[in-house]
């Protein structure tokens, strides 16, 4: 895989644990780089000239707690970034990837060092071995859905071949020690497969990172209760089962084909589980008192159990508008500054109420007085406020969204990220947020978005009184109309930060008024979407 990383010249070989144990306590681990790269140098002395069995078993679960460290910090320069990533964040990225695969073959290497014996003592070995290469092959994936990547070829593959493989031996739910987790907990191969299956199923390319992060933890903590049996005979399948011999997490069951390679889930304790849990929210109890965690509020936990509890309890979820094929080029632009002059077709100024001319307008109405319009843009003046177009080709659409791909070099785009978008088969550019962003293999950006109600209108906004951190000047701002075909309310779309109940705005398109801010109905990382009334 071209993740992995270049070996590092071992120069120490590794015979005994207490070298391997002093080489371990000097890594500099407030040095993420250097401790990366000295890590990998203790990882590749194993692989090349490994200790006896025990020994070398000892010492990768010494490694345990120091690489995941390492890693969690590396991993921070390409978490939750708008993608194509930078040169710097992909090297990051593609080496965290590689230190965990390269971990994982570590311990499939000390698996094949191991003398066979019969005793009990060996299948726990045997156990803990496969569930450390589930561990780490799976973290391989999680790193690839926190940077929003395709998955490589075999990564699926590989962690269904050591999955089986503890079926085989029958160890499959052996306890073996976890040195991560907090509460001191035992663990076995199933749970770590079921966890991993669990996020997958959870959308993770369409979860901003702290909702990654909340639903690894709840499927780390659940995956106990889910369980992986073999299908049986002339029983219905379940809507999704997962092929030991295919390179993927779970699939239609309609698509499968070798009955014998199927499992399914079990997932009726864990609904139950996740319904206690949203009533317990109900209730008013906290998410630290019902083990959610205390780093999340009660309503971004109940509305992701909403969100979790039809694919996590196997149900199929629901498409509210059919898709279907679509195919031409639609124009994307992203920015307030980009959209507000496509939107309204002029540069943005200053109600006349504010307007205080520059010498630049007064510079370029003086030159350029005897065009058409003097007022209107140049096309270099456009490049250099930003405001150009990217392609995206259509690959399919619904009666709310469009499926996109950029194949060429454009602007860099987040999950969550206003746009506005001139559809291929249209000539009014809509707004448009993005709900799940994927960087293929190749290169290509496929994104996910979902129109936003209504033809939008440009318009200019400012808070009534002076507060702090408020210029006074009026800022971009675009007003949605209702909708009342599905039931959707007139809204005004803000800068973040802006929003606050009650706020009174004012707000200028062709006349002025004051919208009184009510409800807020979406957020992303550069906007606010509000209902308003009009005092």
């Amino acid at each position: 895989m071209n993740a992995v990383l270049t070996k590092v010249p071992a120069t120490t070989k590794i015979r005994n644990l207490e070298t391997g144990f002093h080489i371990l306590s000097r890594l500099p681990l407030a040095h993420s780089e250097q401790a990366e790269i000295e890590i990998n140098r203790f990882l590749d002395s194993l692989l090349e000239a490994p200790p006896e069995g025990v020994v070398y078993l000892q010492l990768l679960e010494q490694t345990r707690i120091s690489l995941c460290f390492i890693e969690e910090e590396l991993a921070r320069r390409y978490t939750n970034k708008p993608l194509p990533l930078a040169d710097v964040e992909e090297r990051s990225f593609r080496q965290v990837v590689g230190t965990w695969l390269k971990a994982a073959r570590a311990y499939a290497h000390c698996a094949q060092l191991q003398a066979p014996s019969d005793s009990a003592s060996d299948g726990e070995r045997i156990a803990l071995i496969l569930h450390r290469c589930i561990y780490y092959t799976g973290m391989a994936i999680v790193e690839h859905y926190r940077a929003r990547r395709e998955l490589p070829p075999s990564l699926w593959l590989n962690l269904h071949g050591y999955y089986a493989s503890a079926e085989e031996w029958g160890v499959a739910t052996v306890p073996v020690p976890d040195s991560l987790d907090c509460h001191g907990r035992s663990t076995h191969c199933m749970a770590a497969l079921v966890s991993l299956l669990l996020v997958e199923l959870a959308e993770p390319y369409s979860l901003s990172v702290q909702q990654l992060g909340l639903v690894r933890r709840w499927a780390h903590n659940w995956s106990p209760l889910v369980s992986i049996l073999p299908t049986v005979p002339d029983e219905p399948l379940p809507p999704f089962v997962v092929d030991l011999m295919q390179d993927c997490g779970l699939r239609a069951a309609g698509e499968c084909l070798q009955p014998e390679q199927l499992r399914r889930l079990d997932t009726s304790r864990l609904a139950m589980q996740i319904s206690q849990a949203r009533k317990q929210l109900q209730e008013r109890m906290s998410p630290a008192q019902i083990g959610l965690g205390e780093d999340c509020a009660a309503a971004q936990c109940h509305q992701l159990l909403n969100r979790l509890s039809r694919p996590w309890c196997m149900l199929r979820a629901t498409r509210k508008f059919r898709r279907h094929v679509a195919s031409g080029t639609s124009k994307v632009c992203s920015g307030f500054i980009g959209m507000h002059f496509h939107i309204s077709g002029e540069e943005f100024n200053q109600p006349e109420n504010a307007r205080i001319y520059s010498r630049q307008e007064f510079d370029n109405l003086f030159a350029f007085r005897h065009t058409v319009d003097p007022t209107q843009m140049l096309e270099i003046r456009q490049l250099q406020l930003g405001v150009g177009l990217d392609s995206w080709e259509v690959l399919d659409q619904c009666a709310n969204g469009f499926r996109l791909l950029r194949s060429v070099a454009g602007k860099k785009v987040e999950p969550g990220q206003l746009l506005s978008i001139c559809p291929h088969d249209g000539k009014s550019p809509l707004l448009a947020q993005v709900v799940w962003l994927l960087q293929e293999q190749g290169g290509n950006l496929v994104a996910g978005v979902a129109a936003l109600p209504g033809r939008p209108q440009a318009a200019a906004a400012r808070p009534l009184l002076q507060e702090p951190g408020f210029s006074g000047l009026y800022g971009r701002a675009f007003i949605l109309p209702a909708v009342p075909a599905i039931a959707s309310e007139q809204t005004l779309v803000i800068p973040a930060g802006w929003y606050r109940p009650e706020r009174v705005l004012e707000v200028y398109t062709d006349r002025l008024i004051r919208a009184r801010l009510q409800r807020l109905v979406a957020s992303g990382p550069e906007f606010e979407r509000a209902t308003f009334v009009v005092d």
